[in-house]
């Protein structure tokens, strides 16, 4: 038996995804591997301060934390950290349970968009790996933006070109910058935390699910509030 979508009848009618952390886990590999340069530097990164960078940019230069020498040398240094991050990222499979959950919201009729800080030919280029492209009508990057996340640009963005008012689109955000940036755009929001944004200080009042997509799609609607019919095309 098949498992009860909700319908578009609901107030909700688009699901917009968050991409770094939320859809593949880029996030914790690159602060495993600044970790790594800063033990090799005699140093230690304090994920609290890492946190304030995720989701948006400039908000933590990971940098000044280094040695002047390795600053010195940043250019190369950089090059070298940037390809062990892609290869890394590049093995990686998807958040467990998600391609269940983006396959079947589209397959169910629900119109995806995509809202990220990162830069659109970073997240086509995971997409495409994957095989999700195709599943986003919409897809609104830094790219297209003044002012990232915690901003809620990219979200009243996305809902514009779904055609939709933000209050009838959820959010799906892994960090608090992101989630910050889905309410203040006037969206609900379930935030999916990975390991290295799930101790974020994360308002009580925002939905939540701690064990990732383990509950599906069903799940991640319930966190939402959109109750449980059969859907109506």
């Amino acid at each position: 038996m098949q498992p009860l979508i909700p319908s578009l009848s609901s107030a909700l009618r688009a699901v917009v995804f968050d991409f770094d952390g939320t859809i593949l886990d880029t996030e914790t590999r690159e602060f495993y591997h600044w970790q790594q340069l800063y033990e090799q530097h005699g140093r230690e990164l304090s994920l609290t301060d890492w946190q304030r960078g995720i989701g948006t940019w400039d908000a933590f230069d990971p940098w000044a934390g280094l040695p002047d020498d390795v600053q010195a040398d940043r250019e190369n240094v950089h090059a070298a950290l940037h390809d062990r991050i892609v290869a890394d990222i590049g093995e990686q499979d998807l958040r467990p349970g998600v391609r269940g959950v983006l396959e079947g919201l589209h397959a169910a009729g629900w119109p995806l968009a995509l809202a990220t800080s990162s830069d659109r030919k970073w997240v086509t280029r995971w997409l495409e790996q994957h095989r999700l492209l195709h599943l986003f009508k919409v897809m609104c990057t830094r790219d297209d933006v003044r002012r990232v996340k915690p901003d809620p640009e990219l979200y009243v963005l996305a809902a514009q070109r779904l055609g939709l008012r933000a209050e009838h689109c959820l959010a799906v955000e892994d960090s608090l910058n992101g989630g910050t940036a889905a309410v203040a755009a006037g969206m609900r929001l379930v935030v999916v935390p990975n390991d290295v944004t799930r101790t974020q200080p994360f308002p009580p009042e925002w939905a939540r699910l701690n064990d990732g997509y383990a509950l599906g799609l069903v799940g991640l609607l319930e966190a939402a509030g959109v109750g449980s019919e059969q859907p109506q095309f």
